[in-house]
């Protein structure tokens, strides 16, 4: 992948620039410089060959950053979901992201999307990786502009492989952001045009994953009761609870439940598990049949108990899993 750090940066510009860098050969200071960035929970660093040292560069605005991080020695820790989106690949040595118990490695030049809404750990040892941030914000509005949101949040496969003609386009995109910046800074045109026109491959390599609400949630009535059921969807796969809910929909815990009884004749937990359940559903049909499947898919849309899981699944689709597996 192309080095999309440059030298020249503006000092000042519209949208809040960002520019800074840190460096140094102590693992606690490479702990407390790396970790802050990333609002990092339980970091440890070592030597590598009785080596250490790291340095860590970024560039660009407070709604596109591009960066580089290297290091020789080893960091590991967790990561908190919820912040920027953040594409990066390594270009030498490993990394590891662990997710919910699953273990991706990273592979050389290909891109991965780190986990947008759920903290994971990772491991990362005597490396030269690059990052690509995306503020949140920005990111929806290019996605409304081309048509692929409504109002609910947006979701991320991140370990999916990109495409080749994507992947050829991203290189492009990191090359125009890396031109437009040394030209003409943060605040030229031609920087803003090629921040858009990264968010576009970026939602091409990483295509929302959006589900469909009801219709009934477009009435002005159910405003917030749709802020409740959006919190459902873009977190389906995490603990959730009544208070929750009430805190996205700005309502009381009895407002929440009686919301959902009045609309959907459920309760707002009976609503998380038939959206749990569809996701599941969903994912059995693409995977075909392999041991093991039906339980790890299972857990990772949080159903810890497989034999009520799969009546629960019964009941809903007319099959039990492993049928549908077996399609």
């Amino acid at each position: 992948m192309a080095d999309p750090l440059i030298e020249a940066f503006a000092a000042e510009a519209t949208i809040a620039p960002v520019r800074f860098e840190v460096s140094g050969t102590r693992t606690d200071h490479a702990v407390r410089d790396l970790g802050g960035i990333y609002a990092g929970d339980r970091w440890s660093a070592s030597a590598s060959g009785g080596r250490f040292d790291y340095r860590y560069t970024a560039i660009g605005d407070s709604e596109v950053t591009i960066r580089r991080s290297q290091m020789h020695g080893e960091i590991r820790g967790v990561v908190q979901g919820g912040g920027d989106y953040v594409v990066t690949w390594i270009s030498a040595g490993t990394g590891e992201v662990e997710v919910r118990g699953e273990r991706w490695p990273m592979e050389r030049d290909v891109p991965v999307l780190f986990p947008a809404d759920e903290e994971f750990w990772f491991t990362s040892a005597d490396y030269d990786q690059r990052l690509v941030h995306f503020d949140r914000d920005f990111v929806r509005r290019v996605a409304a502009t081309r048509g692929e949101v409504g109002e609910q949040g947006l979701r991320f496969d991140g370990f999916r492989s990109p495409e080749a003609t994507v992947g050829q386009r991203w290189q492009g995109a990191l090359t125009a952001l890396s031109r437009a910046l040394r030209v003409g800074g943060p605040e030229s045109d031609a920087w803003q045009d090629a921040k858009v026109s990264a968010a576009e491959v970026f939602l091409d390599m990483f295509p929302p994953q959006t589900d469909d609400l009801p219709d009934v949630l477009a009435e002005t009535r159910n405003a917030r009761l749709r802020a409740a059921v959006e919190y459902i969807h873009a977190h389906a796969a995490e603990d959730v609870s009544i208070t929750d809910l009430s805190d996205a929909a700005g309502l009381s815990v009895r407002s929440v439940q009686e919301s959902f009884r009045r609309v959907f004749d459920v309760s707002p937990l009976t609503y998380l598990r038939q959206v749990r359940l569809d996701h599941v559903h969903e994912e059995l049909l693409e995977a075909g049949p392999h041991a093991g499947a039906v339980g790890d898919i299972a857990r990772r849309w949080g159903f810890a108990h497989l034999g009520r899981f799969s009546a629960s699944y019964a009941e809903r689709f007319g099959e039990y899993p492993k049928q549908t597996l077996w399609r």
